[in-house]
């Protein structure tokens, strides 16, 4: 009975996680739901154009039923673009930034630091990579790599050093107000100031 309570209480969490280190899981949703977002508003918006057509032919059908039918066609047409819009936009970003958050923390994890270079190297990389899965021949494909890893580099730097600067600003004011309250906890003899 005493070896089964501790079990219970040696349970292993894993290396703890840096300042900074994205949580790839909310990082994905987030990003599903804003590709949805992006997805469905943008062939909403294409769709716009079509709504056009089919009011011309409104007007030149004068039988109500034929105008009832293609009303509803076009609705329904309308519809399975935006929710295919919204399905693909949410896949494709989703797939983005989950590739782009893992790496991002197995890098830091790898390299036991957490710096602007893990968000360098986790933007080239995963750029690279959506650049390689683009239709095209492989010479296209090729171009596409090169071209996403520049790229991917050169977006993700500034970003990752300004993530960096964010989080060292925001352990800085943690620190400090923990000092703070350890300070008045002091003052009052050991009491804390919400009691």
């Amino acid at each position: 009975m005493e070896s089964l309570e501790n079990e219970e209480q040696t349970v292993n969490k894993g290396t703890p996680r840096k300042p900074g280190m994205v949580n790839w899981g909310t990082a994905t949703v987030i990003g599903v739901f804003a590709g949805m977002l992006y997805g469905g508003s943008k062939e909403a918006s294409a769709s716009v154009s079509k709504d056009a057509e089919v009011m011309l032919k409104l007007g030149s059908t004068p039988d109500k039923r034929e105008q009832y039918r293609l009303m509803r066609d076009a609705m329904e047409k309308r519809f399975i673009r935006v929710t295919r819009g919204s399905i693909v936009g949410g896949v494709r970003l989703g797939m983005f930034t989950a590739s782009f958050c893992g790496l991002q923390n197995l890098l830091a994890e790898e390299r036991g630091v957490h710096d602007v270079y893990n968000v360098v190297l986790a933007g080239s990389a995963t750029a690279a990579t959506f650049g390689l899965i683009l239709p095209g021949s492989l010479l296209w494909r090729v171009r596409n790599v090169m071209l996403g890893s520049v790229m991917g580099a050169a977006i993700c730097f500034p970003l990752g050093w300004l993530q960096i600067k964010l989080v060292e600003k925001a352990n800085e004011q943690r620190s400090l107000a923990a000092s703070e309250v350890r300070d008045t906890t002091e003052s009052n003899g050991g009491v804390s100031p919400a009691n």
